[in-house]
């Protein structure tokens, strides 16, 4: 019966030391790395091992009777590598030695050796067997206080006889009862451990989450902002497409109206000039129509073109005469510069080119009140692109557009200033057709603008 107490009082001992290794876990080990954490928990079971001998019981000279083959157990349950389970036993073994060169410390050094190798194989067979943990536990306390046992019959100090007669009927069924206590012990705890791993990985998604929601927030708030405002340009477009297409209906019926109630009174100059009123007001609002048509074939991607050889030096004369009337309406210089050196021939669509070109000076005419409105065209190369590029550059001295607007008046629906559709009309598709048709001809179209001192608009168009 003494053995029995022995053995519940080096008990309590490890359960202490257990909690204190527990609180170092928790503590001193919670913010280093995962592999810090193993070989801490490594050193800890050893060192439990050592401090299970250390408050050991000696029953003669040199003969230790503790429960130092807990630490072995714990080991076969926690680590998967069963090279683990192996060094801790050998290392306990080795720290049987601190207590002094003995006999019986050699034996001890073999039996814990012994206990390691076993374990270890213990531990590869219960990860392929499918048993819950109470019966892998119930197999494993018997197998290895069995084998413990044996091991010290047969190598100990103590004579066998003396040993399995009046030691063991005591100290077996005790030590098999306080190692099924120590394993619930551990059980719980790993629950713990497990149930505080869940929790932490809860609120790591729950952060993550909540980190996701925040950005997926700002997705929708950015994107109801480009909804508004595409509510507000959508807006503004239809009310200046309103009055684009008016103007000209309205005059339309208007002068039609006139002819016909006074046709008789009316002379010959007269219905010459009312025809031609009715003729560009027509013009007019066919080309508000085409505009539209064009950017729905655009966005459609059914626009198609239609690829030719065209005469680079012919190109002014299909814009020069339609805008030298608005020059000399307006009071301004138009000039046409075709410099030296650019090649006889493109291969493009005349069609576009003449579109865009149309578009781009109507603009440069519409925004300049005083000066000049020019187009150049050059011959450039770029360090950032491949290749030859014909430039159409349409230079005014205009109003300007600002640093911040000179993206979003190639938008659809958008001006430099609302303010602008109402002074000088037009319907904000233009330049927005412009750019789509230059991307179609293998293209694109720079500005260069300064508020108040006028704009240059480039067509790049390569030269094969």
């Amino acid at each position: 019966m003494e053995y029995s107490k022995m053995f519940v009082q080096n008990m309590a001992v490890l359960v202490m030391l257990a909690y204190i290794a527990n609180l170092i876990y928790k503590y001193a080990l919670r913010h280093v790395s995962d592999r810090i954490k193993y070989i801490g928990s490594i050193l800890l079971l050893i060192a439990g091992g050592w401090g299970a001998m250390l408050f050991g019981f000696e029953l003669r000279e040199d003969v230790l009777f503790d429960m130092r083959i807990i630490a072995v157990l714990i080991a076969i349950f926690v680590y998967k590598r069963p090279s683990i389970v192996l060094l801790i036993g050998f290392s306990i073994g080795l720290a049987r030695f601190s207590f002094g060169w003995s006999d019986a410390a050699l034996a001890g050094f073999i039996n814990m050796t012994i206990l390691g190798a076993v374990g270890a194989a213990l531990n590869v067979w219960l990860r392929r067997v499918e048993w819950n943990f109470y019966r892998q536990a119930l197999v494993t306390l018997i197998l290895m206080n069995v084998l413990n046992t044996l091991d010290i019959a047969v190598l100990g100090v103590i004579p066998m006889r003396e040993y399995l007669l009046h030691m063991v009927p005591y100290t077996l069924p005790v030590s098999i009862l306080l190692c099924a206590f120590f394993a619930f012990i551990l059980r719980d705890f790993q629950k713990d451990q497990q149930r505080i791993e869940e929790l932490n990985e809860v609120n790591r998604l729950l952060q993550q989450q909540t980190l996701e929601l925040e950005k997926n927030k700002l997705v929708l708030e950015d994107r109801a902002k480009q909804l508004q405002l595409a509510s507000q340009y959508k807006s503004e477009f239809l009310a200046n497409m309103s009055h684009e297409l008016r103007t000209p209906l309205n005059s339309i019926i208007n002068l039609s109206q006139f002819i016909s109630d006074s046709a008789d009174d009316t002379s010959s100059d007269q219905m010459k000039r009312y025809g031609q009123l009715i003729s560009h007001s027509g013009e007019d609002l066919l080309k508000i129509i085409n505009d539209i048509l064009d950017l729905a074939k655009v966005e459609a991607g059914k626009l198609e073109i239609m690829n030719e050889d065209i005469s680079v030096m012919e190109i002014p004369s299909w814009v020069g005469p339609y805008f030298e009337l608005t020059a000399s309406r307006k009071q301004l210089t138009f000039n046409t510069v075709v410099e030296e050196g650019i090649p006889d021939t493109i291969c493009s669509d005349p069609q576009r080119i003449q579109q865009i070109l149309r578009n781009l000076l109507s603009n440069a005419f519409k925004f300049t009140e005083s000066g000049t409105v020019e187009l150049h065209i050059h011959q450039a190369q770029e360090p950032q692109l491949k290749g030859n590029w014909i430039v159409f550059a349409v230079r005014d001295t205009g109003i300007g557009i600002s640093p911040d607007k000179q993206f979003t008046i190639f938008e659809a629906f958008q001006q430099a200033d609302p303010t602008i559709g109402r002074k000088y009309g037009g319907t904000g598709l233009g330049l927005s057709i412009s750019r789509d048709l230059a991307h179609l001809l293998g293209g694109f179209i720079r500005v260069e603008s300064t508020e108040g001192k006028g704009s240059t608009f480039a067509l790049f168009l390569p030269q094969t």
